[in-house]
Formats: structure tokens, C-alpha cells, sequence
């Protein structure tokens, strides 16, 4: 199994990887460690990685109306690693698409 779950393509990830060239940001299995992503990175995108820096995320809580009244719950937690690689190095993350 992957480490790796989805590459992350919001507006604000966007900003970053233009702002600082080599810096990309993934979701990640919640159990992963630094040197997980690392290596799991290095492997499929054939590149050096410099540094990992990951943070956790709680879901947000959400509700909505049906006709038995009003349900509450959460989204699900998850892990995100911004992927800082060596200078000069770039993934094409629209490669696989």
C-alpha cells in the first residue's frame, strides 16, 4: 500500500509550489512518517527530496436538512506533507492525468 494518497491541487497549494518552485503538497496515510513520505516520494516521482514538514488536520463538522430533521457529522480527519525537493527539480504532477 502507498503512502501516498492524492497530490493536492487547491488554489492556495498552487500559490506555494509558484511562490517557492521546488515545494509540493500531498495528501498522506495519517499513520506515515517523515521518512515514509520521503522515500515514497523519491521512488515515484524519480526526484531528491530535501525536506518533508507534515501537519494533521481535523474534519469539519457539517450538517444538513433531510425530511427526518437535521443531521449532523464530520468529515474525515487527514494528514497533509509539504514535499520540499532539491533545487532544480520539478514534479509534473499532470503527467498521469
Amino acid at each position: 500500500m502507498s503512502v501516498i494518497i492524492k497530490p493536492i491541487f487547491t488554489e492556495k497549494q498552487t500559490a506555494i509550489t509558484d511562490k517557492y518552485e521546488n515545494r509540493y503538497g500531498f495528501i498522506v496515510v495519517p499513520s506515515a512518517n517523515k521518512v515514509e513520505i520521503k522515500k515514497a516520494v523519491e521512488s515515484l516521482y524519480n526526484v531528491h527530496v530535501e525536506s518533508v514538514n507534515t501537519m494533521r488536520y481535523d474534519g469539519k463538522e457539517r450538517s444538513r436538512y433531510t425530511k427526518s430533521g437535521v443531521v449532523t457529522g464530520r468529515t474525515p480527519s487527514y494528514k497533509k506533507a509539504i514535499v520540499t525537493l532539491r533545487k532544480g527539480e520539478t514534479i509534473d504532477l499532470f503527467s498521469n492525468i
